[in-house]
């Protein structure tokens, strides 16, 4: 009886010790990491909120990790071209992803993609909220200073105010495609491939308005060339303590803003995220960055690699909601 379970034993002794020589190579591979660049891939053009907090962390993350990190611009597709890149990336933490609240909308938005954000790609830390702003054309004629303004005038001509987005299913269009709703209006959606492009075309005139993150546009808020009616987040926002919420201007409710954070392959080594995590909170809660942050209207954030992934879950079935309510798809 006794020798027939020998085999079996010295077959479990073997996967054991399989499984703990494993272990000691993840372990060992992730000491060793990191021994290259870093890809720090932003799924928009140059010049957008998540290109200017993607390039400040990785400022950071190159200093408190001996690496270099590289900021890579992969736009298009609103957004969803960058993220797909990531989640088909080795899973070895050199591969990193800039995303945003716009990857929890595309979800619902497109009928088909070649990625699943939830399970093809693992949360490390969000890094900043970012409010979004209604703004108009400081000198468009006829002047547009308030939001009953706005809401009067698309209500005079349904479908030729035109407001732009950074990309088909993000943040910024289905917070106008919300905004349309709740204010009785039709408007006309004009996609970009980030905010760079929307705002060169939002300062010429070729566009009536826009809902973008405030980093892109307070300068020229600032600067007198565009004019903000709202902000879009239930409460205001301290870069412009002055100007009202959209609940304030009469869309009661109205509460959307954008959150960016960091993301790595599915499969990245425990070690690695944890490492990453702990590097990016301690630069995103330090008092430098936490001044960076405020001088473009973003709130650092800094949590864990689980409320990350709750946050996105969250996000995911509520805009599936308002998706669905504001009947957008996209192919």
């Amino acid at each position: 009886m006794t020798t027939l379970h020998l085999p079996k034993r010295h077959t479990l002794r073997h996967l054991a010790s399989a499984a703990v020589l494993c272990a000691l190579a993840g372990t060992a591979a992730a000491q060793a990491w990191p021994a290259k660049n870093i890809s720090l891939i932003v799924p928009f053009p140059a010049g957008g909120t998540t290109d200017v907090l993607a390039r400040a962390l990785g400022q950071e993350l190159a200093k408190s990790l001996g690496q270099p990190v590289i900021v890579e611009n992969k736009p298009g597709a609103g957004a969803t071209l960058g993220a797909d890149f990531v989640a088909k990336a080795k899973p070895d933490g050199y591969t990193l992803l800039m995303g945003a609240v716009h990857h929890t909308i595309a979800t619902s938005v497109y009928r088909k993609l070649a990625y699943d954000f939830q399970k093809d790609l693992a949360p490390i830390t969000t890094v900043a909220m970012v409010p979004n702003v209604l703004v108009v054309q400081a000198d468009a004629a006829p002047p547009i200073r308030t939001v009953p303004e706005l809401i009067a005038q698309a209500k005079r001509a349904p479908g030729k105010l035109a407001f732009g987005s950074n990309g088909n299913g993000t943040g910024q269009h289905l917070i106008g495609a919300q905004f349309e709703s709740m204010a009785g209006v039709q408007l006309l959606h004009v996609p970009y491939k980030g905010s760079g492009p929307m705002a060169t075309d939002l300062l010429g005139g070729q566009i009536s308005m826009s809902f973008d993150t405030i980093t892109p546009v307070l300068p020229h808020i600032k600067g007198g060339k565009l004019r903000a009616l709202a902000v879009t987040t239930a409460k205001r926002s301290a870069a412009l303590p002055d100007v009202p919420t959209l609940d304030e201007a009469g869309l009661k409710g109205f509460d959307l803003g954008t959150w960016f954070g960091v993301l790595a392959p599915a499969g990245t080594p425990k070690e690695v995220v944890t490492r990453l995590n702990t590097e990016m909170v301690k630069i995103i809660q330090s008092a430098d960055f936490r001044k960076k942050m405020e001088d473009i209207g973003a709130d650092p954030i800094g949590n864990t690699p689980e409320q990350m992934a709750r946050q996105i879950k969250e996000d995911t079935e509520r805009f599936a909601r308002l998706v669905k309510e504001a009947k957008v798809a996209l192919e």
